[in-house]
Protein backbone atom coordinates (compact mmCIF):
# COMPACT_ATOMS: atom_id res chain seq x y z
CA UNK A 1 0.00 0.00 0.00
CA UNK A 2 0.90 3.69 -0.92
CA UNK A 3 0.38 4.80 2.39
CA UNK A 4 1.20 8.85 1.70
CA UNK A 5 -1.68 8.55 -1.33
CA UNK A 6 -3.88 6.33 0.40
CA UNK A 7 -4.00 8.55 3.74
CA UNK A 8 -4.58 11.32 1.67
CA UNK A 9 -7.54 10.04 -0.09
CA UNK A 10 -9.04 8.82 3.48
CA UNK A 11 -8.23 12.59 4.85
CA UNK A 12 -10.66 14.12 2.30
CA UNK A 13 -13.30 11.47 2.28
CA UNK A 14 -13.25 11.51 6.49
CA UNK A 15 -12.71 15.72 6.47
CA UNK A 16 -11.16 15.53 10.28
CA UNK A 17 -10.58 12.32 12.61
CA UNK A 18 -12.58 13.69 15.67
CA UNK A 19 -16.09 15.03 16.07
CA UNK A 20 -17.95 16.31 18.84
CA UNK A 21 -20.60 14.34 20.51
CA UNK A 22 -23.20 15.37 23.18
CA UNK A 23 -23.52 12.98 25.71
CA UNK A 24 -26.65 14.17 27.01
CA UNK A 25 -30.29 14.21 25.08
CA UNK A 26 -31.85 16.80 24.13
CA UNK A 27 -34.73 16.07 22.57
CA UNK A 28 -37.30 18.11 24.54
CA UNK A 29 -38.41 21.07 26.16
CA UNK A 30 -36.94 19.30 29.58
CA UNK A 31 -33.95 18.51 27.98
CA UNK A 32 -32.92 21.91 27.07
CA UNK A 33 -34.04 22.76 30.43
CA UNK A 34 -31.61 20.62 32.47
CA UNK A 35 -28.79 20.35 29.83
CA UNK A 36 -28.84 24.24 29.54
CA UNK A 37 -30.90 27.06 30.57
CA UNK A 38 -32.35 27.19 33.07
CA UNK A 39 -31.34 24.41 34.93
CA UNK A 40 -27.63 24.97 34.02
CA UNK A 41 -27.46 28.29 36.52
CA UNK A 42 -27.01 26.15 39.27
CA UNK A 43 -23.72 23.51 38.25
CA UNK A 44 -22.35 27.56 37.13
CA UNK A 45 -22.79 28.69 41.06
CA UNK A 46 -21.75 25.28 42.62
CA UNK A 47 -18.10 25.89 40.52
CA UNK A 48 -18.00 29.65 41.51
CA UNK A 49 -18.33 28.81 45.06
CA UNK A 50 -15.38 25.58 45.09
CA UNK A 51 -13.15 25.54 41.85
CA UNK A 52 -13.02 21.74 41.83
CA UNK A 53 -15.82 21.36 40.98
CA UNK A 54 -15.12 22.57 37.78
CA UNK A 55 -13.63 18.54 37.48
CA UNK A 56 -16.65 17.35 38.68
CA UNK A 57 -19.49 19.46 37.13
CA UNK A 58 -18.07 19.63 33.73
CA UNK A 59 -15.83 17.39 31.03
CA UNK A 60 -13.28 18.94 32.18
CA UNK A 61 -12.05 16.14 34.10
CA UNK A 62 -11.81 13.60 30.74
CA UNK A 63 -10.46 16.59 28.28
CA UNK A 64 -6.69 17.06 26.77
CA UNK A 65 -5.97 19.88 24.84
CA UNK A 66 -3.02 18.76 21.99
CA UNK A 67 -1.37 22.04 21.12
CA UNK A 68 0.84 22.64 18.70
CA UNK A 69 2.99 25.85 16.87
CA UNK A 70 3.66 23.51 13.63
CA UNK A 71 7.18 24.12 14.29
CA UNK A 72 8.69 20.51 14.20
CA UNK A 73 5.87 18.73 12.99
CA UNK A 74 7.03 14.56 12.08
CA UNK A 75 9.79 15.26 10.15
CA UNK A 76 8.61 17.53 8.24
CA UNK A 77 9.67 20.64 10.13
CA UNK A 78 8.62 24.10 10.40
CA UNK A 79 5.20 23.91 8.18
CA UNK A 80 2.93 26.04 9.85
CA UNK A 81 0.20 25.39 13.00
CA UNK A 82 -2.45 24.48 10.04
CA UNK A 83 -0.55 21.96 8.55
CA UNK A 84 0.11 20.02 11.51
CA UNK A 85 -3.45 19.71 12.48
CA UNK A 86 -3.63 16.43 10.54
CA UNK A 87 -1.02 15.15 13.16
CA UNK A 88 -2.67 17.04 16.24
CA UNK A 89 -6.52 15.34 15.07
CA UNK A 90 -4.34 11.95 15.22
CA UNK A 91 -3.10 12.51 18.20
CA UNK A 92 -6.25 13.03 19.68
CA UNK A 93 -8.30 9.96 18.22
CA UNK A 94 -5.27 7.64 19.33
CA UNK A 95 -5.85 9.40 23.12
CA UNK A 96 -9.24 8.33 22.70
CA UNK A 97 -8.61 4.70 21.23
CA UNK A 98 -5.95 3.74 23.70
CA UNK A 99 -6.88 5.63 26.69
CA UNK A 100 -10.23 6.61 26.71
CA UNK A 101 -9.40 10.07 27.28
CA UNK A 102 -10.90 13.08 25.06
CA UNK A 103 -8.39 15.36 23.35
CA UNK A 104 -8.87 18.80 21.05
CA UNK A 105 -6.75 19.97 18.70
CA UNK A 106 -5.60 23.54 19.14
CA UNK A 107 -3.01 24.65 16.87
CA UNK A 108 -1.26 28.13 17.64
CA UNK A 109 -0.30 31.27 15.32
CA UNK A 110 2.73 32.22 17.12
CA UNK A 111 6.17 30.96 17.98
CA UNK A 112 6.43 33.63 20.43
CA UNK A 113 6.95 32.10 23.98
CA UNK A 114 5.67 34.69 26.01
CA UNK A 115 2.37 34.49 23.80
CA UNK A 116 2.28 30.77 23.37
CA UNK A 117 2.61 30.46 27.30
CA UNK A 118 -0.36 33.20 27.60
CA UNK A 119 -2.55 32.00 25.32
CA UNK A 120 -2.40 28.20 27.18
CA UNK A 121 -2.66 29.45 30.43
CA UNK A 122 -5.64 31.72 29.67
CA UNK A 123 -7.34 28.50 28.08
CA UNK A 124 -6.37 25.92 30.63
CA UNK A 125 -9.67 26.00 32.88
CA UNK A 126 -11.30 24.18 30.10
CA UNK A 127 -8.92 21.19 30.45
CA UNK A 128 -7.64 18.31 32.77
CA UNK A 129 -4.18 18.29 31.05
CA UNK A 130 -2.16 19.82 28.16
CA UNK A 131 -0.32 18.08 26.02
CA UNK A 132 2.06 19.97 23.88
CA UNK A 133 3.23 19.00 20.55
CA UNK A 134 5.55 19.20 17.95
CA UNK A 135 7.14 22.55 18.96
CA UNK A 136 10.47 22.92 18.23
CA UNK A 137 13.85 22.85 20.25
CA UNK A 138 14.89 24.92 22.35
CA UNK A 139 11.58 26.91 22.69
CA UNK A 140 9.79 23.60 23.62
CA UNK A 141 11.77 23.53 26.88
CA UNK A 142 11.35 27.11 28.08
CA UNK A 143 7.13 27.24 26.95
CA UNK A 144 6.50 23.55 29.33
CA UNK A 145 8.98 24.99 32.11
CA UNK A 146 7.14 28.22 32.30
CA UNK A 147 3.66 26.48 32.06
CA UNK A 148 4.07 23.93 34.91
CA UNK A 149 4.88 27.15 36.91
CA UNK A 150 2.01 28.85 36.07
CA UNK A 151 -0.77 26.45 35.37
CA UNK A 152 -2.24 23.65 38.46
CA UNK A 153 -3.02 20.93 35.49
CA UNK A 154 -0.36 18.64 33.91
CA UNK A 155 1.75 20.02 31.26
CA UNK A 156 3.41 17.40 29.18
CA UNK A 157 5.53 17.45 26.04
CA UNK A 158 5.09 14.26 24.25
CA UNK A 159 8.25 14.62 22.22
CA UNK A 160 10.37 15.09 25.21
CA UNK A 161 9.10 12.99 28.34
CA UNK A 162 6.62 10.63 26.22
CA UNK A 163 9.92 9.86 24.03
CA UNK A 164 11.97 9.44 27.07
CA UNK A 165 9.25 7.32 29.09
CA UNK A 166 9.00 4.37 26.34
CA UNK A 167 13.35 4.29 25.64
CA UNK A 168 13.45 4.10 29.32
CA UNK A 169 11.28 0.96 29.23
CA UNK A 170 13.08 -0.48 26.37
CA UNK A 171 16.60 -0.52 28.06
CA UNK A 172 15.33 -1.72 31.40
CA UNK A 173 14.33 -4.52 29.35
CA UNK A 174 16.78 -4.47 26.98
CA UNK A 175 19.59 -4.74 29.72
CA UNK A 176 17.73 -7.50 31.21
CA UNK A 177 18.39 -9.57 27.97
CA UNK A 178 22.42 -8.70 27.55
CA UNK A 179 23.02 -9.12 31.57
CA UNK A 180 24.02 -5.65 32.47
CA UNK A 181 23.16 -3.48 35.37
CA UNK A 182 22.07 0.15 34.25
CA UNK A 183 24.41 1.63 37.19
CA UNK A 184 27.39 0.13 34.80
CA UNK A 185 26.93 0.92 31.26
CA UNK A 186 27.79 3.55 28.97
CA UNK A 187 24.95 5.34 27.00
CA UNK A 188 25.65 7.10 23.64
CA UNK A 189 22.24 9.53 22.44
CA UNK A 190 22.61 11.04 19.39
CA UNK A 191 20.76 14.23 18.98
CA UNK A 192 20.84 17.44 21.22
CA UNK A 193 16.92 18.23 20.19
CA UNK A 194 14.06 18.06 22.83
CA UNK A 195 13.80 13.90 22.44
CA UNK A 196 17.32 13.55 22.87
CA UNK A 197 17.97 15.90 26.03
CA UNK A 198 14.84 14.60 27.62
CA UNK A 199 15.78 10.86 27.00
CA UNK A 200 19.34 11.90 28.56
CA UNK A 201 17.40 13.42 32.09
CA UNK A 202 14.74 9.98 32.31
CA UNK A 203 17.83 7.46 31.85
CA UNK A 204 19.95 9.48 34.69
CA UNK A 205 16.45 9.20 37.04
CA UNK A 206 16.42 5.71 36.20
CA UNK A 207 20.28 5.06 37.38
CA UNK A 208 22.27 5.19 34.30
CA UNK A 209 25.66 7.05 35.64
CA UNK A 210 27.62 7.59 32.47
CA UNK A 211 26.02 9.59 29.55
CA UNK A 212 27.43 11.14 26.61
CA UNK A 213 24.67 13.31 24.33
CA UNK A 214 25.92 14.09 20.87
CA UNK A 215 24.88 16.89 18.54
CA UNK A 216 25.91 18.03 14.95
CA UNK A 217 29.15 19.69 16.59
CA UNK A 218 30.35 16.15 18.38
CA UNK A 219 29.52 15.45 22.37
CA UNK A 220 28.02 18.12 24.20
CA UNK A 221 30.85 19.66 26.79
CA UNK A 222 31.32 22.84 28.15
CA UNK A 223 32.91 24.78 25.01
CA UNK A 224 30.45 23.22 22.42
CA UNK A 225 26.57 23.81 24.19
CA UNK A 226 25.37 26.32 21.72
CA UNK A 227 21.73 26.58 23.68
CA UNK A 228 20.86 26.71 27.34
CA UNK A 229 19.05 23.04 27.56
CA UNK A 230 22.34 22.12 25.80
CA UNK A 231 24.86 24.07 28.29
CA UNK A 232 22.34 22.22 31.33
CA UNK A 233 23.24 18.67 30.03
CA UNK A 234 26.55 18.99 29.25
CA UNK A 235 26.82 20.34 32.73
CA UNK A 236 25.56 16.99 34.43
CA UNK A 237 26.96 14.95 31.51
CA UNK A 238 30.08 13.71 30.24
CA UNK A 239 31.84 14.12 33.55
CA UNK A 240 35.82 13.83 32.13
CA UNK A 241 34.55 16.69 29.18
CA UNK A 242 35.56 14.02 26.62
CA UNK A 243 35.59 15.64 23.12
CA UNK A 244 35.26 13.81 19.72
CA UNK A 245 32.45 13.12 17.49
CA UNK A 246 29.76 10.30 17.32
CA UNK A 247 31.92 7.52 16.17
CA UNK A 248 34.56 8.17 18.88
CA UNK A 249 32.01 8.22 21.59
CA UNK A 250 30.40 5.01 20.52
CA UNK A 251 33.47 3.16 20.75
CA UNK A 252 32.99 0.88 24.19
CA UNK A 253 29.94 2.06 24.51
CA UNK A 254 27.25 -0.70 26.16
CA UNK A 255 23.86 1.38 24.63
CA UNK A 256 23.07 4.02 21.46
CA UNK A 257 19.81 5.47 21.13
CA UNK A 258 19.45 7.87 18.10
CA UNK A 259 16.62 10.53 17.80
CA UNK A 260 18.67 12.19 14.96
CA UNK A 261 19.26 11.49 11.25
CA UNK A 262 19.14 8.64 8.87
CA UNK A 263 21.46 6.37 8.20
CA UNK A 264 24.60 8.36 10.31
CA UNK A 265 25.58 4.62 12.12
CA UNK A 266 27.90 2.69 10.57
CA UNK A 267 28.26 -1.19 10.76
CA UNK A 268 31.79 -0.57 11.65
CA UNK A 269 30.93 2.09 14.59
CA UNK A 270 28.53 -0.51 16.15
CA UNK A 271 31.15 -3.20 16.03
CA UNK A 272 33.05 -0.56 17.75
CA UNK A 273 31.05 -1.06 20.71
CA UNK A 274 31.02 -3.20 23.76
CA UNK A 275 29.94 -7.06 23.54
CA UNK A 276 26.17 -7.42 24.17
CA UNK A 277 25.51 -3.94 22.67
CA UNK A 278 22.03 -2.59 22.67
CA UNK A 279 21.31 -0.03 19.20
CA UNK A 280 17.98 1.93 19.16
CA UNK A 281 18.28 3.75 16.20
CA UNK A 282 14.70 5.47 16.42
CA UNK A 283 15.22 8.51 13.61
CA UNK A 284 11.97 8.15 11.83
CA UNK A 285 10.86 7.13 8.89
CA UNK A 286 14.77 6.09 8.06
CA UNK A 287 16.70 5.18 11.65
CA UNK A 288 20.02 5.91 11.97
CA UNK A 289 21.05 2.20 10.68
CA UNK A 290 18.86 -0.07 9.49
CA UNK A 291 18.36 -3.20 12.02
CA UNK A 292 19.66 -5.70 9.70
CA UNK A 293 23.17 -3.75 9.15
CA UNK A 294 23.32 -2.76 13.40
CA UNK A 295 22.46 -7.11 14.10
CA UNK A 296 25.16 -8.27 11.27
CA UNK A 297 27.78 -5.82 13.11
CA UNK A 298 27.08 -7.62 16.63
CA UNK A 299 24.34 -5.41 17.98
CA UNK A 300 23.09 -7.56 20.53
CA UNK A 301 19.22 -6.05 20.69
CA UNK A 302 18.24 -3.70 18.22
CA UNK A 303 14.84 -1.52 18.41
CA UNK A 304 13.50 0.97 16.36
CA UNK A 305 10.33 3.65 15.99
CA UNK A 306 9.13 2.07 13.15
CA UNK A 307 6.48 -1.29 13.17
CA UNK A 308 8.18 -3.19 10.79
CA UNK A 309 10.74 -4.20 12.98
CA UNK A 310 10.73 -5.78 16.00
CA UNK A 311 10.91 -4.06 19.12
CA UNK A 312 8.89 -1.25 18.34
CA UNK A 313 9.78 1.90 20.46
CA UNK A 314 6.17 3.83 19.74
CA UNK A 315 5.43 7.33 22.18
CA UNK A 316 1.58 5.37 22.19
CA UNK A 317 2.69 3.11 24.89
CA UNK A 318 2.55 5.64 26.75
CA UNK A 319 0.99 9.16 26.23
CA UNK A 320 -2.63 7.76 26.49
CA UNK A 321 -2.64 5.71 29.76
CA UNK A 322 -0.16 8.18 30.88
CA UNK A 323 -2.91 10.37 30.65
CA UNK A 324 -5.46 8.41 32.32
CA UNK A 325 -3.76 7.69 35.04
CA UNK A 326 -3.11 11.68 35.86
CA UNK A 327 -6.67 12.47 34.74
CA UNK A 328 -8.14 9.51 36.97
CA UNK A 329 -6.40 11.23 39.96
CA UNK A 330 -7.08 14.56 38.96
CA UNK A 331 -3.08 15.44 39.42
CA UNK A 332 -1.48 18.75 39.37
CA UNK A 333 1.50 18.13 37.46
CA UNK A 334 3.13 14.81 35.63
CA UNK A 335 6.27 14.54 37.82
CA UNK A 336 9.40 12.59 37.45
CA UNK A 337 7.83 9.57 40.02
CA UNK A 338 5.43 9.67 37.98
CA UNK A 339 7.13 9.15 34.27
CA UNK A 340 9.52 6.94 35.92
CA UNK A 341 6.52 4.53 37.21
CA UNK A 342 5.19 4.74 33.61
CA UNK A 343 8.30 3.36 32.35
CA UNK A 344 8.40 0.40 35.18
CA UNK A 345 4.86 -0.57 34.46
CA UNK A 346 5.39 -0.96 30.38
CA UNK A 347 8.98 -2.86 30.94
CA UNK A 348 6.85 -5.16 33.28
CA UNK A 349 4.41 -6.04 31.07
CA UNK A 350 7.16 -8.43 29.35
CA UNK A 351 7.33 -11.37 31.44
CA UNK A 352 10.56 -12.87 32.46
CA UNK A 353 9.76 -16.40 30.25
CA UNK A 354 8.87 -14.50 27.40
CA UNK A 355 11.83 -11.52 27.38
CA UNK A 356 13.99 -11.70 24.64
CA UNK A 357 16.39 -10.14 21.56
CA UNK A 358 13.21 -9.68 19.86
CA UNK A 359 10.45 -8.89 22.33
CA UNK A 360 11.71 -6.35 25.11
CA UNK A 361 8.29 -4.03 24.87
CA UNK A 362 4.90 -4.83 24.61
CA UNK A 363 2.96 -4.23 21.08
CA UNK A 364 1.11 -1.18 20.65
CA UNK A 365 -2.46 -2.68 20.13
CA UNK A 366 -1.43 -5.07 23.63
CA UNK A 367 -4.86 -4.19 25.52
CA UNK A 368 -2.91 -4.50 28.90
CA UNK A 369 -0.80 -1.27 28.08
CA UNK A 370 -3.00 1.55 28.71
CA UNK A 371 -4.65 0.29 32.28
CA UNK A 372 -1.18 -0.75 33.00
CA UNK A 373 0.53 2.60 32.54
CA UNK A 374 -3.22 4.85 34.33
CA UNK A 375 -2.81 2.23 37.40
CA UNK A 376 1.39 2.96 38.47
CA UNK A 377 0.59 6.93 37.00
CA UNK A 378 -2.01 7.06 39.64
CA UNK A 379 -0.37 5.38 42.07
CA UNK A 380 2.82 7.31 41.92
CA UNK A 381 0.87 10.64 42.30
CA UNK A 382 -0.60 9.61 45.21
CA UNK A 383 2.42 8.76 46.31
CA UNK A 384 4.62 11.87 45.68
CA UNK A 385 2.03 14.43 46.11
CA UNK A 386 0.59 15.78 42.58
CA UNK A 387 -2.76 13.64 43.07
CA UNK A 388 -6.17 15.63 44.13
CA UNK A 389 -8.41 12.75 45.05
Amino acid sequence: MNYAEESLRLHGEWKGKIEVVSRVPVKNKEDLSLAYTPGVAQPCLEIQKDYDKSFTLTRRSNLVAVITDGTAVLGLGDIGPEAGMPVMEGKCALFKAFGNVDAFPICVRSKDVDEIVRTIYLISGSFGGINLEDIAAPRCFEIERRLKEICDIPIFHDDQHGTAIVVGAALINALRVVGKKIEDVQVVINGAGSAGIAIGYHLMALGIRHLKVVDRNGVLCKENASNPAKAEMAAVTNPENFSGKLADAMKGADVFIGVSAPHIVSREMVASMAPGAIVLPMANPTPEIEPEDALAAGAAVVGTGRSDHPNQINNVLVFPGLFRGALDVRARDINQPMKLAASHALAELVPPEELSDQYILPAAFDPRVGPAVAKAVAQAARDSGSARI
